[in-house]
């Protein structure tokens, strides 16, 4: 369901038009307590003023609260990362099974088939793990049948076809993309820093997009899908997501110095795609954030929009690149 005012129309990208600045996020507004010796109307009285100290002042802000929330996150990441093996694929379910609860929450309507969705992701993601490349197709095959069982036991099958669509659109949508997680962690000798070299590189492009934007964005690229993307907020991700993965291999002899930059640069040039994507499913489903796992950054699919696709494409390079 698109927003009234903008019917039907593609999606434009207007370089050359300029704009006034917007920022990727409004500014907090914060009360800052009055300076020492100000007068004052208000009689005098015996309470000393209350004052709020610069260092409980910085906790109260946006950005405290952000990087706050990041901490355990990052800590939970590099943990499940390191360890591997069933753990972290049994973390990958658990990721994949929240983010498609967010897309079946905003879908609610449509009446998505839960437990066809929920078991099919598992035993892909298990699959990938466990099996070989082909039995992932084969779990991902065995939703067609599940949901016909759940739909033909339904009373009301008005819409049915809406729910097996989104069925189908969020199983492939999430486990795509967790699977391709456990497949890239479970390459031999360096599956884990060739992970962690992909992460690092969609978060800084995703830091870096958003201080070019605020510092310079003017030139709006998607303004019917994300309004607030700029051309220079692109380009500061793409050259941030090409030197996150290249540094990041400057640790790795293994990992030729052209080959890291190449691949950043496939891995930075896919995160915004990713960004988008989700933003146009948002913005159709009027829908701002898609839930509060990961506090002031959003939901699972806010925040790891980027990371579900450079996740594919970074396995795939490194089967390219690696071995």
């Amino acid at each position: 369901m698109n927003p009234p005012d903008q019917g039907s129309d593609p999606p434009t990208f207007d370089f050359g038009r300029r704009s006034s600045r917007t920022p990727e996020e409004p500014p907090v507004d914060l009360d800052s307590p009055p300076g020492e010796g100000e007068e004052t109307e208000e009689p005098a009285t015996t309470e000393q003023p209350t004052t709020t100290r610069p260092r409980l002042q910085f906790f109260r802000t946006e950005t405290a609260r952000r990087v706050l929330w990041a901490i355990p996150w990052v800590i939970f990441a590099v943990f499940i990362v390191v360890v591997g093996g069933f753990p972290f694929t049994l973390a990958m379910i658990g990721l994949g099974v929240m983010g498609l609860r967010e897309l079946f929450r905003m879908t609610e309507r449509l009446r998505p088939f839960l437990l066809p969705a929920f078991g099919v992701l598992a035993a892909m993601i298990l699959t990938a793990h466990y099996g070989e490349d082909f039995h992932i197709l084969l779990a991902f095959a065995c939703l067609f049948p599940a949901i016909f069982l759940f739909a033909a036991s339904r009373d009301n099958r008005e819409g049915i076809t809406l729910s097996i669509a989104i069925t189908v659109f969020g199983v492939a949508w999430m486990g795509i993309a967790f699977t391709h997680a456990v497949l890239l962690r479970d390459l031999p000798d360096h599956g884990a820093a060739l992970l962690i070299d992909v992460l690092v590189a969609t978060f800084v492009g995703d830091t870096a997009a958003y201080a070019g934007g605020r510092l310079f964005g003017n030139r709006k690229i998607t303004p019917r899908i994300s309004p607030n993307k700029t051309l220079e907020g692109l380009i500061a991700g793409f050259l941030g997501g090409t030197l996150g993965f290249w540094f990041a291999g400057l640790y790795q002899d293994w990992l030729p110095g052209i080959d890291a930059l190449l691949m950043g640069m496939v891995v930075a040039a896919i995160a915004p795609v990713g960004d988008l994507f989700a933003s146009m499913i948002k913005r159709d489903l009027e829908t701002k954030d898609t839930g509060t796992l990961f506090g002031p950054h959003g939901g699972l699919i806010d925040r790891l929009d980027a990371v579900m696709f450079t996740i594919v494409a970074g396995y795939y390079l490194s089967v390219a690149f690696v071995y």
